[in-house]
């Protein structure tokens, strides 16, 4: 599928435009309200419920952004959607909520979380309950993962919809993964078998001469997570767009 072209076009807000000095914790309904006034793009994460359900949350633990302890998937979504974000007022938000409340005004970068814990090929309630919630969704949206059968299984369930992998420089000191998993994903080999039309790449990485290849062969190469202007300038020499947090970057003329 192709993307829309505002995903080339507009920054998108890592998480939303989140900002605990300002009452917006990351993945919050105001953290998405304040990217869409300010014209950015947003990403956001998903997680699994015990009933089944897709939550905007990044952490597979309720602690760091909770006041709340245990895992996500223990809980069902009800239980979750009365829990105050860390940092102001708002709940965790279902899937469907969010995409209610944007409505098309932004364009929508979804991340599947690996349920699997390896990469591996043990998942699909996610991928189920995250296609169930994009169908119907008239604005511009993408899904992605760093896990590759996610993204295989998002083309089997809602084809229609963009897709893409988040890729990385996998080195071994920052992934609780086997070394060999690090080497293989490490040079994207999945990109043609899911049919992705773009990577977002770890912005520290994006030299990388496979990076460089598949945008030669018409990949769309976004990055994560753009933390300055500095950064950004040198990420767009390698990358058509950016994701990016804890600052204001400047919006295409």
């Amino acid at each position: 599928m192709t993307l829309p072209s505002a995903f080339y076009t507009q920054p998108i807000a890592h998480r939303g435009l989140h900002d605990l000095g300002a009452g917006r914790p990351e993945n919050s309904p105001a953290a998405f309200e304040a990217a869409i006034s300010r014209g950015y793009g947003i990403e956001l994460d998903v997680q699994l419920t015990r009933d089944g359900a897709a939550v905007v949350f990044h952490d597979y633990a309720l602690d760091r952004l909770t006041n709340e302890k245990g895992a996500v998937r223990l809980l069902d979504a009800a239980e979750l959607g009365r829990m105050t974000l860390k940092g102001g007022n708002d709940k965790i938000p279902t899937l469907e909520a969010v995409l209610d409340q944007i409505a098309g005004r932004a364009p929508v970068l979804v991340e599947i979380k690996d349920q699997d814990g390896a990469m591996g090929d043990d998942l699909g309630p996610l991928e189920r309950a995250t296609a169930q919630a994009l169908r119907g969704y008239r604005g511009d949206v993408a899904v992605m993962s760093f896990n590759p059968h996610a993204v295989g299984r998002m083309a089997e369930l809602i084809p229609e919809v963009p897709r893409g992998i988040v890729t990385s420089a996998y080195r071994y000191d920052d992934w609780p993964l086997p070394k060999a998993t690090c080497d293989r994903l490490r040079e994207i080999p999945d990109y043609d078998a899911t049919g992705a039309s773009f990577i977002s790449h770890e912005v520290d990485d994006l030299a990388r001469d496979r990076v460089a290849q598949l945008r030669r062969q018409g990949a769309m190469v976004c990055c994560w997570t753009v933390r300055s202007l500095e950064a950004e300038m040198s990420a767009r020499e390698f990358a058509d767009n950016i994701t990016f947090e804890g600052y204001a970057a400047p919006l295409s003329s």
